[in-house]
This record gives structure tokens, C-alpha cells and sequence, in this order.
């Protein structure tokens, strides 16, 4: 364990990297996007498998970008600490700053959906009042708000204590997830047909499919947000033992490691579940891989599931708290915020004050959640915000060593131009075209106000990351800071 200047302390391993990014990647929603949408993009079918892997491909070439510049650059903050040295400091804050806003939008979504799953846990072991209990809003939002702030205390006692949280319930996670893998290839159609002619004496449809590149790769987009989470080992960079090493090595890992597990979970259920019946079935009701696989499973094990997506949302919390956190952290060192909000604990050795800010913006999301009602336009500002980020990062790989040579030679995952050029370029083409796909399907869809739509807020919110930027540099700059050095060199360790 080495001290660091800043007050953080290098204590991450690789188990406990790998786990960040794992549990802030794999959440509830495996239970729910792959098969609502037949919903959100009519007429996808049997392609949704296909539309995974695709969306994969970007995932895997930002997460190459990712490796790499983590490698050269092993400090809190990653993508804000990547792009301000590698691209502009400007461009390095606000992109930053939009997704630091959309991930603590989504930690306060996925504290309050928590709640529903637990309550169907609850349900099926007979405790009925406590299901009753647990619908009214008062404890939904109690509960919510608890483990909320019971995540930022558990991130404030140090991030040892974070991994021994994580690290085993992410092996308990996937155990559970594991039982819709083995029961979706154990079953097949013709048992699902089965069941759903006992219980509702129904029949499966049959519907021709044909394929369109505008669906596939409106899907693809939508699929693209199952893998936003890697990055948070990036952001804890500060922290890890051995970074050079392990941090790539981390990125690697829970990219693979969700990425097989969503294709396997995803085609399992298909496996089972005849697509006709789930695209049917997703224009009226809000289907889940639990309810699917009810029409073949005994409800001990339909439980089981149930209780593994709210295993995978409670692990949820710490990891992106951590990774928010750092941000908050990375850019107060700099000065491009408040330099308060840099201020580590003393005996725990972590940025307090950052995460409190950042829980108090999750604590506003929860009761924004409560009270509208409606928690999509967060997370919508969070997918425009990290294709943005994820692009940012591709192009950093391509302008680093022309910006910032010194730091670039010490880039030890893809250090040949040769492949860092075409690898980083494949990647902004493929995310500005699901940016653009984004883009375009939130600014044409048929809401009630042009504030429902995420695009002109997240506009908004850059624009706000402008103005405290300026700020923050103009007095920089007043105090005699060489900001051209400042932003030359690593932050320090």
C-alpha cells in the first residue's frame, strides 16, 4: 500500500477493479431491453441476438481506446484525466461533466426501481403486508434513499471495503443470472408452447420476420447501453495497485465477461421464448425474462431470478458512486471546480465531500423519480453523454501523441500507431453513428413538451459545465496559473 500525494491511497487490486466495472455494467435491465425491445423498435424479431453483438463492436474498440490510455495515464478521474491531456481541457470537463451528471441521475434511478424488485422477493415467500408495504411511496422512497446513502458511507470507509461488498456479491449475481442460462438452453419452444397452452390456453403466433438495417441498427443503439459502466474502473485509476497493468487488464475483463453473459443470458430465454410471442406480447405488457421463463419454471426458481436482478441493482450503487466520485475529485485537484470538493479523509483516505455532492445529485433523481414519475429522460442524458465520452476517448488515442508525446510514450496497451489509428478511428465512426441514431430517434419521437426530450437537456447541462468551466479557468488564471503547464503534465500521484 503506497500513500499518494493527493490523499488517495493505491488499494484496488485486479479482482476488486474488474468488480467496479462489472457491477456498474450489469444491471436489472438484462432482464428487461433485450425483449421490451420489441417494443421500442417494431419488427426487430428474431435479430435482436445479431443487434447485441453488433452493438458490442463499438463497446469493445471504446474499451480498447479505454485500456490504452489508462495504461499512460493511471489516475482519478480517467476519462476527464485522458481527454484534458490528450485533447481539451475544455472539451475534457464538459464531456465529463455531462456524464458525471447523467451516471448520479441513473444511481438515484436505480436506487428507487430496486425497491420493486425486492418487493417481488418479498411476495413470493408469502410476506404480503411487507410487499403491500413496500408499493406506498413513503417506504419506497425511505428504502431507496437508505440504501442510497448506505452505499456512499460504505464508499467513505475506504475502497477495500467497497471491493469486499462487491466482489462477492457480483459471483452471487452471476450464479443467479446463471439460472436463466442453464433453464433457457434446458427448455425449448415447443416446452414454452406447452406451458403457455396450460396456463392460458393461448397459442403462439406466427409471423414472418424480415430484415431492415434501419431497425437493426436502431436497436443496436438501444442495445449499446448495456455496456456504459466500464469505464468507472478507468475513473478509479488512482487507486489501483500496479495500474499500468491492472487497469487494462480490468477494462478487459468486464467487457468480456458482460458481454458473454448478456449474449448467453439473451439467447437463452430466446431459446426458449418463441420471438413471435415476445414481440406480441411486448405491445400491451411489460415483459421480463422472470415472467417469460414462468411459463416453464416452477416459481422457486422464477424467484430466484428475481432476487439476482436485485442483487445486480444493489451492487449497482457503490461501484458508480465511485466512479462519479473520482470525477468530482479529478477536477477539483485541477481547478477547473471548487477546489473543496478535493478534500480526502483523513483516516479513511477518500474524497468525502465529493461523494456526499454526488449523493445529494442521486438523492434529487430519486425524488424526481418519485414525483414525475418518469426517470427515462436521466438515463437518456446518460447514453448521449457516455456515446459522447466514449467517442472523445477514441479520438484522445489518435491526438495524444501530437498534443502530449511524453505522455503517450507511455501508452502500453496498443502503443503502435499502426493499430491505434484505425482501431480509435472505427470506433468514433461506429458511436457517432449510434450518437447520431440517438440523437435523431429522441428529437423525433411524439412527447408532450419539447423538455421531455433529452437532447436540449443535455445541451443544457453542457451548457452549465461551460459557464462553471470559464469560471473556474478565468480565476485559475488570476491567481498566476501556467494553465497550458497545468494541463502538460499528470495530475500528481
Amino acid at each position: 500500500m503506497s500513500e499518494r500525494g493527493t490523499g488517495l491511497e493505491r488499494r484496488l487490486g485486479l479482482m476488486g477493479l474488474a468488480a467496479t466495472g462489472i457491477c456498474s455494467m450489469l444491471g436489472a435491465a438484462i432482464n428487461i431491453i433485450p425483449f421490451m425491445i420489441q417494443r421500442n423498435v417494431p419488427g426487430i424479431g428474431p435479430y435482436v441476438l445479431p443487434a447485441y453483438v453488433f452493438a458490442a463492436v463499438p463497446a469493445l474498440l471504446a474499451a480498447l481506446a479505454y485500456a490504452s490510455l489508462a495504461s499512460a495515464m493511471p489516475r482519478a478521474g480517467g476519462s476527464y484525466v485522458f481527454a484534458s491531456r490528450g485533447l481539451n481541457p475544455y472539451l475534457g470537463f464538459v464531456a465529463s461533466f455531462s456524464q458525471w451528471f447523467g451516471l448520479s441521475v441513473a444511481i438515484g434511478v436505480v436506487s428507487y426501481v430496486m425497491i420493486p424488485f425486492i418487493r417481488d422477493v418479498v411476495a413470493a415467500v408469502g410476506w404480503d403486508g411487507l410487499a403491500a408495504a413496500l408499493d406506498t411511496g413513503p417506504l419506497r422512497v425511505g428504502l431507496a434513499l437508505a440504501f442510497l446513502w448506505g452505499s456512499v458511507f460504505l464508499n467513505m470507509r475506504g475502497v477495500k471495503g467497497v471491493e469486499r461488498v462487491l466482489v462477492p456479491l457480483m459471483f452471487l449475481m452471476f450464479l443467479l443470472g446463471g439460472v436463466v442460462i442453464v433453464t433457457g438452453f434446458l427448455f425449448d419452444q415447443a416446452d414454452f408452447a406447452a406451458g403457455l397452452a396450460a396456463r392460458e390456453g393461448a397459442t403462439v403466433p406466427v409471423v414472418d420476420a424480415d430484415f431492415s438495417w434501419g431497425r437493426f441498427l436502431a436497436a443496436s443503439a438501444i442495445l449499446f447501453s448495456s455496456f456504459i459502466g466500464f469505464d468507472s474502473i478507468a475513473q478509479a485509476g488512482g487507486e489501483a495497485k500496479d495500474p499500468g497493468r491492472t487497469l487494462p487488464m480490468a477494462i478487459g475483463i468486464a467487457v468480456l465477461t458482460v458481454g458473454a453473459f448478456y449474449m448467453l443470458f439473451t439467447a437463452a430465454v430466446y431459446n426458449t421464448v418463441p420471438w413471435a410471442f415476445v414481440a406480441e406480447r411486448a405491445q400491451t405488457q411489460d415483459l421480463t425474462a422472470p415472467g417469460l421463463l414462468g411459463y416453464v419454471l416452477e416459481p422457486q426458481w422464477t424467484v430466484l431470478i428475481v432476487a439476482g436482478a436485485a442483487i445486480a441493482l444493489i451492487n449497482d450503487l457503490p461501484a458508480m458512486l465511485l466512479a462519479v466520485s473520482r470525477l468530482m475529485f479529478a477536477w477539483a485537484e485541477d481547478g477547473v471546480f471548487p477546489r473543496g470538493v478535493a478534500k480526502v479523509h483523513e483516516r479513511w483516505h477518500t474524497p468525502h465531500v465529493a461523494l456526499v455532492l454526488s449523493g445529494l445529485m442521486a438523492t434529487a433523481s430519486i425524488l424526481g423519480s418519485h414525483f414525475a414519475g418518469d426517470f427515462f429522460l436521466g438515463v437518456d442524458i446518460l447514453v448521449t453523454s457516455m456515446l459522447v465520452n466514449f467517442g472523445f476517448m477514441c479520438l484522445t488515442v489518435i491526438t495524444l501523441p501530437g498534443r502530449n508525446p511524453e505522455i503517450a510514450k507511455d501508452m502500453k496497451v496498443l502503443s503502435n500507431r499502426s493499430v491505434q489509428v484505425p482501431m480509435a478511428g472505427a470506433g468514433l465512426m461506429l458511436l457517432g453513428l449510434f450518437l447520431g441514431i440517438h440523437v435523431w430517434k429522441d428529437l423525433t419521437a411524439d412527447v408532450g413538451a419539447w423538455y421531455f426530450h433529452s437532447t436540449p437537456l443535455w445541451i443544457g447541462v453542457m451548457t452549465l459545465a461551460t459557464v462553471i468551466y470559464l469560471r473556474e479557468m478565468s480565476q485559475l488564471k488570476r491567481a498566476g496559473v501556467d494553465t497550458d503547464a497545468l494541463f502538460a503534465k499528470l495530475p500528481p500521484e
